[in-house]
């Protein structure tokens, strides 16, 4: 039930942002149908639960967001520096990166949170190890530090045990 209304309340939320405050009564109406549509729909389809709609994950990862977006910025720097430099130190390999997750949740977390930074794609993954293509030396060295790992474990809410699957 908790889940139920908490996406209840996300919907309302991502609805009223999308209409651009615009608060009329045909507008808040269809939203509020729209909304209570969706959320009987997903629990008929058993679709709300602890993955689908990850509020254990909320508080955690409000601190995770801010790490992961001046990453971003910085893998951005790197990957530019390498672009307009006339030699292009660019260094392309596939890497092994092994991820200490212990639910799938937190593994396509930790796999997003790579590819979303510049320099780095995930392009697959096998048990606990992540076949990662790096762009630069500086997109390599981010990865092999295990910092990313860390932080993304300690999201999920395992950062003490430091086991993989």
């Amino acid at each position: 039930m908790l889940h139920a209304v908490s996406l209840a309340l996300v919907l309302s939320v991502f609805w009223l942002l999308l209409s651009g405050y615009f608060f009329s009564p045909l507008l808040l109406s269809l939203g509020v149908v729209s909304v209570i549509t969706v959320v009987l729909v997903a629990r008929r389809m058993d679709v709300i639960d602890h993955e689908g709609h990850p509020i254990h994950l909320t508080w955690r990862a409000a601190l995770y967001w801010p790490w992961l977006l001046w990453e971003i910025v910085k893998a951005n720097m790197d990957v530019a520096k390498a672009i307009l430099k006339a030699k292009m130190p660019i260094d392309p390999v596939v890497m092994n990166v092994k991820c200490t997750q212990k639910t799938e949740l937190g593994q396509v977390v930790y796999a997003n949170s790579i590819t979303l930074t510049p320099g780095t794609v995930t392009i697959a993954v096998i048990g606990d190890t992540f076949h990662v293509h790096a762009l630069t030396p500086g997109a390599r060295e981010g990865l092999e530090t295990g910092e990313m790992d860390q932080r993304v474990t300690a999201v999920e809410g395992h950062a003490e045990s430091g086991e993989a699957n």
